[in-house]
């Protein structure tokens, strides 16, 4: 069968639960085609068709019918839409001839083969009415309000007539939906139909004398469901029947999906050993304190371990006194799916594109697919662990098209995502070939949090270019973040939009530092003992620190280059300054940084080379990961933190710095990269652009000469920042508007359910 169905006041609204009923049958059921008709123009179509919760349409009839093409190519009809064509006299002809009427306000939203406007009914006169006949047009006026000007004989009534006949069906396999006064044409046809409840009294009034046509009670989707029941296309059990949900809710009130596990894993001796990690990174410990106290909930994570091995469970405690109900449910993947989605597709397409250095990304459909299959397979596991109306928090761009999955497996969740990766302007993540897709899924979220103001206007900025969005509320930066300070900065960011009726929350959220374990580390007598030998060993010589995982995005070369310049420009720090750099490998998969490791060895030969005397060189150079106690050691040495990334996310690396140096009550001063995320929240720092070599090094000149007085104040002002905002603070946070934002969302879905109870006439 067929399922015609107007947009707007129809299949896009009603309850939530109504909508997600009838998508999920529509995308479902192998029987049901589906048409979009809608007197919006294709432009304003195509972003739902990035929707992933809405079912996409076989075919698209819009511009109130003058306007017919494939819902998958979107290439016209062929002898539908010529015909359509044939009979249009042209836009500028139908403009220019109404432009006599300065009452008719043309309308600014994109069209084709028709000509819309804006008036109150007594501007459609006689004299309007007879201008339109000699251009050979017809005229359509509805809900009081709008106007528009056809192709003579084109309305969604004759080209859908066109297109049921062009596919050969019979009356009993169509039905058609509406609710305005320009969707008359079509459910006028003999073709069981419905007005779906709150449908323009006009239009009611027009058809409570057609058999065919049912005036259903519910609104929008709920109307159209009511129609299917009444009509009986799906036999005697109806859309429950067809619609009914195979996915189980499970028992946790809130799901943590994350790439890692909470803890180690391996195979040792042919079983499965559970281990706690060597080395927690900040995030998963505060991640798991919110089941400390009993609350059920589950970790959602990959393994790449057989599920044939002794040992392997698909579900297995954490710690069964720390965190009695929480649960790790492993996502199985294979080798292959790992090295594909992670360690390949998302560091060779992804990544890149993320930090702006798109020219370096790969984008091959295969990968894409894996990828696809391996969120889905995230998305099932979820779906399964959550509880009703349970919270679900997804983090980082691995797991980007999660939301889509989930949002149509378990639509009471309240979804939330965390973008861990700095998120790029608009220029350079529509590059993406898949960006629609990607955006879709976010925006099927209740929640998107990123780390500063920027990266969420930038995303909003690509939304804007996938969907049309309002913007509901805007939120001031300061002053938590910095404005015009920094390349990073902003004014004031969007913290609510809507896109098709449903609202999505934004905020920035910066991940905090695990104080604790700093503090542990100066604590230890071992790294103490550790500390004072460093400073022997460097005594009477200023230390700049650089310490960074090997990433083209990090800067690396372009800041061994400035130490260079810096030596060249300022010769008396020759023998007196020794730049010490740790920089942490990658993994052997990730070929692409071959290259880049040898010039970085290159550059430290010739430097070393050039400027190297008897007792003392100017480049220490660790390419090895150095145990955290060990990097504390180091920052509690340090006069200068040179932390100068091309672009980053955030770079928590420069908040250890400052809470060592905080806590040793030092005065020590943070050079930092004016394109890292935390500039836009670490007041105090020397702010540098990386991508200047005399910046760079006059940024170290700076840092190395700064009069103490002025270290320890600008030091005192990012401290205060980095002790208040620790991670417990930014998982509370996190969390606590995530709440808001449901509670939110709830109270506009209840508005709208009340305004939907409404007569007609308010609605009209």
């Amino acid at each position: 069968m067929l399922l015609a169905t107007d947009l707007d006041g129809t299949l896009l609204a009603g309850s939530q639960e109504a909508r997600y009923q009838l998508y999920q049958l529509i995308s479902h059921h192998p029987h049901i085609q589906l048409a979009y008709v809608t007197g919006r123009g294709l432009e304003m179509v195509i972003p739902l068709l990035s929707d992933p919760s809405l079912p996409k349409p076989d075919y698209i009839i819009c511009d109130v019918g003058a306007t017919i093409v494939d819902g998958d190519t979107l290439q016209p009809i062929g002898d539908i839409q010529a015909e359509i064509e044939h009979n249009w006299p042209g836009e500028v002809a139908v403009a220019s001839a109404l432009d006599a009427f300065p009452n008719l306000i043309r309308q600014d939203v994109p069209q084709e083969r028709r000509c819309s406007y804006d008036c109150q009914p007594e501007e459609v006169t006689d004299e309007v009415r007879e201008v339109i006949s000699k251009l050979g047009c017809d005229l359509l006026y509805s809900y009081h309000q709008y106007l528009d000007i056809l192709p003579r004989g084109v309305n969604k009534g004759t080209t859908l007539q066109s297109l049921i006949d062009h596919l050969g069906l019979a009356q009993n396999e169509v039905l058609i939906a509406g609710d305005s006064l320009n969707d008359l044409a079509m459910l006028s046809l003999d073709y069981p139909a419905v007005c779906v409840g709150g449908s323009e009294d006009r239009l009611l009034e027009h058809t409570e004398r057609e058999s065919l046509v049912y005036h259903a009670n519910e609104v929008g989707a709920g109307g159209i469901i009511e129609a299917f029941n009444q009509y009986g296309f799906l036999g005697e059990q109806g859309v429950a029947h067809e619609t009914r949900d195979d996915v189980q809710p499970g028992k946790s009130d809130l799901v943590v999906v994350y790439h890692r596990l909470p803890f180690e894993e391996s195979v040792e001796n042919g079983a499965v050993v559970e281990r706690q990690p060597s080395s927690p990174n900040g995030i998963i410990p505060t991640l798991l304190s919110f089941f400390g106290d009993g609350k059920t909930g589950s970790w959602v994570a990959w393994s790449s371990v057989s599920p044939s091995t002794p040992g392997y469970k698909t579900r297995s405690s954490v710690d069964k006194v720390k965190y009695p109900n929480l649960a790790v449910a492993r996502v199985n993947l294979t080798k292959q799916e790992v090295d594909i989605f992670y360690k390949k597709f998302s560091k060779e397409a992804f990544w890149p594109t993320l930090h702006t250095f798109w020219e370096r990304a790969t984008f091959l459909e295969e990968d894409w697919q894996v990828f696809l299959k391996v969120n889905k397979k995230f998305a099932e596991q979820t779906a399964l662990e959550a509880a009703e109306n349970a919270t679900v928090w997804i983090h980082d761009y691995n797991l980007w098209m999660v939301p889509a999955y989930l949002r149509e497996m378990r639509p009471d969740l309240t979804i939330a995502f965390f973008h861990h990766t700095y998120f790029p302007s608009a220029d350079v993540f529509n590059v993406v070939p898949w960006r629609k897709e990607i955006i879709g899924s976010l925006l099927q979220c209740d929640f998107v949090g990123f780390h500063i103001p920027r990266q969420s206007e930038n995303f909003i900025d690509v939304a804007r270019g996938v969907t049309p969005l309002k913007v509901i509320e805007r939120t001031n930066c300061a002053p938590r973040f910095l404005t015009y300070g920094c390349a990073v900065g902003l004014e004031e960011m969007t913290s609510v939009i809507e896109v098709n009726g449903r609202r999505i929350h934004l905020g920035a959220h910066p991940v905090g530092l695990d104080l604790g374990r700093i503090t542990h580390s100066l604590d230890d007598p071992a790294i103490q003992k550790q500390i004072e030998n460093l400073k022997s060993e460097l005594e009477g010589t200023k230390v700049l620190l650089s310490v960074e995982r090997l990433d083209y995005t990090k800067g690396i070369l372009e800041k061994l280059q400035a130490f260079e310049r810096l030596l060249d420009e300022h010769p008396e720090l020759i023998g007196e300054v020794t730049l010490i750099t740790v920089c942490v490998p990658a993994a052997k998969e990730m070929t692409i940084y071959a290259e880049l490791q040898t010039e970085i060895e290159q550059a430290v030969g010739r430097i070393n080379g050039r400027f190297a005397q008897v007792g003392w060189m100017p480049l220490q150079f660790f390419f090895r990961k150095v145990p955290f106690e060990q990097l504390v050691a180091y920052y509690a040495v340090a006069d200068v933190m040179w932390i100068t990334p091309l672009r980053d996310g955030l770079n928590l690396v420069a908040k250890e710095y400052v809470a060592t140096q905080g806590m040793i009550d030092g005065d020590g001063v943070l050079v930092l990269s004016e394109f890292a995320g935390a500039a836009a929240e670490l007041k105090g720092a020397v702010l540098t652009n990386p991508h200047s070599p005399h910046e760079l090094a006059d940024s170290a000149w700076q840092g190395l000469t700064m009069d103490k007085g002025e270290a320890k104040a600008r030091l005192r002002d990012a401290y205060d920042a980095v002790q208040y905002y620790d991670i417990d603070h930014w998982g509370k946070d996190f969390l606590d508007a995530v709440e808001r934002a449901r509670q939110s969302n709830l109270a506009v879905q209840h508005a709208q359910m009340h305004t939907a109870d409404k007569p007609s006439e308010a609605l009209s």
